[in-house]
C-alpha cells in the first residue's frame, strides 16, 4: 500500500492512542465526552466519539480495521477519499445523536462500519473489475461484522454499527453515480 494511502487513518489512529494514554496516565474517564443522544452537551461526541475507548481491548480491536479499511479508502479511491471519510466519521456520529439510545456511545466502529459498507457497497454499484475485487475482499475478511448492527449486546453500541453501515452505504450510491 502507497505510504499516503495510510497517512489519514495513521493520524486518526494517533489521536486515539494519545487520549487513551492520557486517560489512562492521569486516571481520568472521557467517555462523558462520547455522543449522548439528543442532548445538546451530546453534540461535543460527534468529533470526540471516535477518539475514545472504554479499555486496550476496545482501542486495539477499533485500530486495526481503521488502518486497513481507511488506508484501502484513501489508496483505491484517492479522488473521493477524504469525503468519504468526513461522510463516514461525522454523519455516523450525527445519525447515533439523532437515533441512539440514551447513553454515551464511544468508539470508532461507528467509522469503521461505514468505511467496510462503503468497500462493500462501491464495489456492488460501480460494477468495474477493481471495485468489485475489493468489495469481494472485505466481504471475505470483515463480513462477520455484519452481526454487529443487531442489538445483541447492550454495553455495545449497535447503534453506530448500523448508522455507520448506512451512511456506507448512502456514501456508495452517491460516490458512485458521480463522476
Amino acid at each position: 500500500m502507497h505510504k499516503s494511502g495510510i497517512v489519514p487513518p495513521l493520524r486518526l489512529c494517533f489521536f486515539m492512542w494519545l487520549v487513551f494514554t492520557i486517560e489512562f496516565y492521569l486516571q481520568i474517564d472521557l467517555g462523558y465526552l462520547g455522543i449522548y443522544p439528543r442532548e445538546i452537551t451530546g453534540l461535543v461526541g460527534v468529533v470526540m466519539a471516535p477518539l475514545l475507548h472504554g479499555n486496550f481491548n476496545h482501542l486495539a480491536s477499533n485500530t486495526v480495521p481503521l488502518l486497513v479499511l481507511g488506508g484501502s479508502v484513501f489508496f483505491f479511491y484517492p479522488s473521493i477519499a477524504s469525503r468519504v471519510f468526513l461522510h463516514a466519521y461525522f454523519f455516523t456520529n450525527i445519525l447515533v445523536w439523532v437515533f441512539g439510545r440514551p447513553f454515551y456511545h464511544i468508539g470508532a466502529s461507528g467509522l469503521i462500519y461505514a468505511l467496510a459498507s462503503f468497500l462493500v457497497f462501491y464495489g456492488l454499484f460501480k460494477r468495474n473489475f477493481k471495485s468489485v475485487i475489493i468489495s469481494a475482499v472485505v466481504i471475505f475478511v470483515y463480513g462477520s461484522m455484519a452481526y454487529g448492527i443487531f442489538p445483541l449486546d447492550d454495553r455495545i453500541s449497535w447503534e453506530s454499527h448500523l448508522m455507520g453501515a448506512v451512511v456506507g452505504l448512502v456514501s456508495a450510491f452517491t460516490f458512485s453515480k458521480s463522476r
